[in-house]
C-alpha cells in the first residue's frame, strides 16, 4: 500500500514488539477486591439466578467464605484470587468488572497499538447485540475449547461486535484483517498474534513457533477455569494463496483455547476452515436473528436522537416532516436500514448535517446499497456529461487503498488539488480522515463501498476502465519508488 513518502513493507509502520503490550501479566492467583457497586451487583446476580450463597460456591468451585468476602459480609484483608472471581462470574453470566473495579481488574491492559484506533472507532456509540454476547458465553460454558463464528452481510456490525468483545474482555488476543491496509496476510497474522501471546504469557523460546505450538505453550500457563480467547475479524478479507485453512488456523485446539471469528456469508468452497471432529464449532448468522437485530437498530437510532451531537439536526429535520413523531421516525428508519448499522452510521449523521433537508422521509434511500447509489447520484456522478475528473479521483482512491494525502491523490489521479478537495468534501461521510498526519490523510471507511464501486452496473455507468486505472496507479507507484516522478 502507498504512503506519502514511500512504499512500505506491510509491517514498517507498526511499533516494535517491545512497545506493544505491558510486560507483566496479571496472574490468576493475584488477588482483587470487590467494589462497593460490585458487592450489590453480585448480590443481585445470584438472587436473579435463584442461587443461595452455598449453591453459588458449589457451582463456581470456591468456598462459601470466598463468596462472602466478595459480598462484604466477611473480612477480606488480602482480597480474593482472580480465578475465583472469574469462576463466580462464569456461573452468574456476568463480567469480572461487574464485581471488581475495572482499573483494579485490568490495571495493565493496553490495546495493541495497530488496532487501538479501529477498536475505539467501531465501539463508539455501540449498543445492543446482547444476544450475540450471550450466545458466545453459552458456547464457552458448554465446551472446553472451539471456534465461534459470527456471519453477516457488510455493515451488519460484525467488526463492531468483535471490537466490543476485545474492549470488554482485556484478556482477549485480537487481529483485525483489513484488505485496504494490507493487514490481511497469514504471515502478518501469525506475527501479531505471536507478539501478543509471548508478551501476555511470557512464553520462552517461542519467537519462531507456529500457532499450534504457541497455543500448546499457552495451555501450560492457564490456571484452572482460565481461558484464552483469540478474536479474528473479517476472514473474508484474508489474502492467502494455496490450500489449507484461512490464516492456517489449527484444526485442533487445546482445552481452554477459543476463537471468535467474523466473516461475510460464504459458500462451501470459500469456507476454508476444516476442523477435527473433536473440535467444537458454532456459527451465529446475524441475518437469521432479524428480530433481535431490529431491536438493536432501533436502540441505536434512539441513542443518536438523544445524543448532543445529532439531536438538534435530527429534531429539526423531523419537525419539517408532516406530523412525524420521534417514535415513527425510529420505526421508519429502522425499516429502511434493513438492519444495517453501516447504513445508520451514514444516513443519520447526514440527516443531522442537513444533507437531506430537501428530501421527505419517503425519498430517503433504502438499505446500504441504496444509500451508496443515492449518494452517487447526489454527487452528480451520473449527470451528462459525466464528471470524469471527479469519477477518476474516486476510483484512484479506491485503487490506492491506504490512507493518503490530498496531494498524493492529486498526483496519482492527475487532477488539481482543488478538484480533489471538492471530492473529499463531498464524500466525507465515506472517508476516514487521519488528522494525526500532516497533511491529513484519507481512506475509504468501509470495504463495502469498494464493492459498490466495482459493481458492473456502476463501473459501466461511470465510464471507467478499472484495468487502465490499476495500470496507471501501478506505473506511478513504480515511478515514485525509483525516483522517476
Amino acid at each position: 500500500m502507498l504512503t506519502d513518502s514511500r512504499l512500505p513493507t506491510p509491517d514498517s509502520r507498526l511499533p516494535t514488539p517491545d512497545s506493544r503490550l505491558p510486560k507483566i501479566k496479571m496472574r490468576e492467583s493475584d488477588k482483587v477486591r470487590s467494589s462497593q457497586q460490585g458487592k450489590a451487583r453480585l448480590k443481585q446476580a445470584y438472587k436473579d439466578a435463584r442461587l443461595t450463597q452455598e449453591k453459588l460456591a458449589q457451582q463456581a468451585r470456591v468456598s462459601v467464605d470466598t463468596v462472602k468476602r466478595l459480598l462484604g459480609t466477611k473480612d477480606c484483608p488480602h482480597g480474593v484470587e482472580r480465578w475465583a472471581v472469574r469462576n463466580i462470574c462464569n456461573v452468574l453470566k456476568i463480567k469480572p468488572t461487574d464485581i471488581v473495579d475495572k482499573k483494579d481488574w485490568e490495571p495493565q491492559h493496553q490495546l495493541p497499538p495497530e488496532f487501538k484506533q479501529f477498536i475505539q472507532d467501531k465501539t463508539h456509540l455501540f449498543c445492543g447485540r446482547e444476544f450475540v454476547f450471550k450466545a458466545i458465553e453459552a458456547f464457552f460454558s458448554n465446551t472446553t475449547h472451539g471456534y465461534f463464528t459470527i456471519i453477516g452481510d457488510a455493515g451488519m456490525g460484525k467488526s463492531a461486535i468483535a471490537a466490543k468483545y476485545v474492549l470488554d474482555n482485556p484478556d482477549a488476543i485480537c487481529f483485525f484483517n483489513s484488505r485496504a491496509e494490507g493487514m490481511n496476510r497469514p504471515e502478518l497474522f501469525l506475527r501479531k498474534i505471536r507478539q501478543q501471546l509471548i508478551t501476555r504469557y511470557q512464553l520462552p523460546d517461542a519467537q519462531d513457533a507456529d500457532l499450534s505450538a504457541l497455543l500448546a505453550k499457552v495451555r501450560e500457563k492457564l490456571s484452572a477455569g482460565e481461558r484464552l480467547v483469540i478474536v479474528v475479524d473479517a476472514l473474508d478479507e484474508v489474502d492467502q494463496e494455496g490450500a489449507g485453512n484461512l490464516l492456517y488456523l489449527p484444526t485442533i485446539l487445546p482445552d481452554g483455547i477459543y476463537f471468535i471469528l467474523t466473516r461475510r456469508p460464504y459458500n462451501q468452497n470459500q469456507k476454508r476452515l476444516q476442523l477435527s471432529p473433536a473440535t467444537p464449532s458454532k456459527e451465529l448468522d446475524l441475518r437469521e436473528n432479524s428480530q433481535q437485530s431490529h431491536r438493536d437498530v432501533k436502540e441505536y437510532i434512539w441513542q443518536l436522537l438523544n445524543h448532543s451531537d445529532y439531536k438538534p439536526g435530527l429534531s429539526q429535520w423531523i419537525k419539517k416532516q408532516r406530523s412525524l413523531s420521534n417514535q415513527e421516525f425510529v420505526e421508519e428508519i429502522a425499516v429502511k436500514s434493513e438492519n444495517n448499522f453501516m447504513y445508520l452510521r451514514c444516513v443519520l449523521p447526514a440527516i443531522a448535517d442537513g444533507f437531506y433537508n430537501d428530501k421527505p422521509l419517503n425519498e430517503l434511500p433504502v438499505g446500504l446499497q441504496g444509500y451508496y447509489e443515492n449518494h452517487w447520484q447526489l454527487m452528480g456522478m451520473t449527470t451528462k456529461p459525466l464528471p470524469r475528473d471527479k469519477i477518476k479521483i474516486v476510483y484512484v482512491m479506491c485503487e490506492l487503498g491506504d490512507a493518503v494525502s490530498r496531494q498524493v491523490i492529486a498526483k496519482y489521479s492527475e487532477q488539481d488539488e482543488l478538484t480533489v478537495q471538492e471530492v473529499l468534501d463531498g464524500w466525507a461521510q465515506f472517508l476516514q480522515k487521519q488528522e494525526s498526519y500532516r497533511p491529513p490523510r484519507y481512506r475509504f471507511y468501509h470495504e463495502s463501498f469498494r464493492d459498490f464501486l466495482h459493481r458492473q452496473d456502476i463501473v459501466e455507468a461511470a465510464g471507467v476502465n478499472l484495468p487502465d486505472i490499476s495500470v496507471e496507479v501501478a506505473d506511478k507507484m513504480i515511478g515514485v519508488l525509483f525516483g522517476d516522478d
